[in-house]
């Protein structure tokens, strides 16, 4: 049985967990069963849900958490259905099943183990955000001084995995896949549940590793984005020789690339790439991306015949854009891929299964399909800057290029667009830093001086 988990939230006091898009700090100390308990009732208040999907990453804190929010939902009438150990992907297909009236996922993604959290959406996995009923669902867990009753909920155990995979396969032809050797390390993630069902189905040959759920996370919590969390799986792509490698993150919404030489593949040349698998299924389809690198992005898909729509950085915004232009896909280069027949949510599967079916149809190796890209629009990647005053430093850089920029929009933080180069500069949504991001037109020196210059400038006190 799991330990019970002390209560530490009271009514009186900020529900600091609640962030932009979704809820998540350490356990207890920000986030324990009783503020769960009260965030089902509040859930089955504002949304009076007949069923709801309810799932947890590996976290030791989840099994608590799930049946305190179970409690909450079932007291105000509400089935729930537990489709236990699983990936936010999965809550968001059971939220657009006929019969289900939402989801809540229990998860930190790739914060540290002591830390957990919950995505929310409503029927249709219509997403739950900050101005979408977050706010408010915050607003009466901090009324609420209810408190979490004993005993194990009432919740119905439920499986749409089976349903899942055959979604999956849809988006690829397996007839044509070629037997390619792919690296898969879910990270001690729940990624491995879903290899267990999707393996069978295809003709891949999977080298799989750290693959069983392990909620201590003996090898780190999964986060492919920190350069030390990618060793791993590169040395396992060059060690088998491989085609390419993938990584998840820990509630597997998020798939990490490498290629057949074991380099990471930045988010970014990921969307491009996409964008020119969806377009040749769907010609002239609209596709929607971020506004920190665009160039590579927004010239492939002109070339494949596709329409590119910039849209705010965040899920909530995505998902609203894709919706009101009926875009194919989505992508943002933090590995958040998009597709329309998903319900336009975000999705840590297709995009793999979209690149094996790329390469079976290339004789080129990953690499060679990326180099050139590459080597046209070289990127920073995302670096991120902590500063005394966020205002201050975004003022400091507008006024510093001011007088050249060809262009400058403040639609999401600070753009500013040159002949040669272009960066963005915004406040993080999640956390109190900067996220910087740069690129050039064929010129990696430059991409790097400026890159430099603008960190010096916004470090200035």
């Amino acid at each position: 049985m799991a330990q019970v988990l002390e209560s530490a939230v009271t009514p009186a006091r900020s529900a600091s967990c609640f962030k932009a898009y979704d809820l998540r700090g350490r356990v207890p100390g920000e986030l324990d069963a009783n503020l769960a308990y009260r965030l089902g009732l509040a859930y089955a208040k504002r949304f009076a849900p007949k069923r709801v999907a309810v799932g947890r990453d590996a976290r030791l804190s989840g099994p608590e958490l799930q049946n305190a929010l179970a409690h909450g939902l079932a007291q105000s009438g509400a089935e729930v259905l537990d489709l236990g150990l699983c990936g936010t992907e999965e809550i968001y297909f059971a939220a657009f099943q006929p019969g289900c009236d939402g989801g809540i996922m229990i998860t930190a993604s790739h914060n540290p183990t002591d830390w957990n959290g919950m995505k929310l959406v409503r029927g249709g996995a219509l997403p739950i955000s900050g101005d979408s009923g977050l706010r408010e669902l915050q607003a009466e867990v901090e009324r609420s001084g209810a408190r979490v009753p004993g005993g194990a909920a009432r919740m119905t155990p439920t499986s749409f995995r089976e349903a899942y995979v055959q979604h999956l396969l849809g988006y690829v032809d397996v007839n044509r896949l070629r037997p390619l050797k792919v690296v898969a390390n879910p990270g001690d993630g729940c990624a491995g549940l879903v290899l267990d069902a999707l393996a069978p189905q295809l003709p891949l040959r999977l080298v799989r590793m750290r693959d069983r759920p392990d909620g201590t996370f003996p090898h780190g919590v999964p986060n492919p984005l920190l350069p030390e969390h990618r060793e791993a799986t590169a040395e396992a792509v060059r060690a088998h020789g491989a085609d390419f490698g993938i990584a998840w993150d820990g509630d597997f919404d998020r798939c990490f690339l490498f290629d057949e030489n074991g380099r990471f593949i930045e988010g970014y040349y990921i969307v491009g790439l996409l964008a020119e698998a969806m377009l040749r299924q769907y010609p002239g389809a609209k596709i929607i991306h971020d506004p920190r690198l665009i160039w590579n992005t927004r010239e492939l898909v002109e070339r494949g015949g596709g329409i590119p729509v910039q849209s705010k950085t965040g899920h909530a915004f995505i998902k609203e854009r894709m919706r009101a232009e009926d875009a194919i896909y989505g992508g943002e280069m933090s590995a958040h891929h998009y597709f329309r027949d998903f319900a336009y949510c975000d999705n840590g599967n297709i995009p793999w299964l979209l690149v094996a079916a790329l390469l079976s149809d290339n004789d080129q190796p990953l690499s060679r399909l990326l180099d050139a890209r590459m080597q046209a629009y070289p990127a920073s990647g995302e670096i991120n800057m902590v500063v005394r005053d966020i205002d201050a430093a975004l003022a400091r850089v507008a006024d510093r290029y001011a007088t050249t920029a060809l262009e400058t929009n403040w639609i999401d933080g600070l753009s500013m667009e040159f002949a040669d180069w272009r960066f963005n500069l915004r406040a993080s949504n999640t956390e109190p830093v900067l996220r910087l991001n740069v690129e050039a037109r064929a010129d990696s020196a430059l991409m790097r001086r400026r890159t430099g210059e603008i960190e010096r400038i916004a470090a200035q006190q």
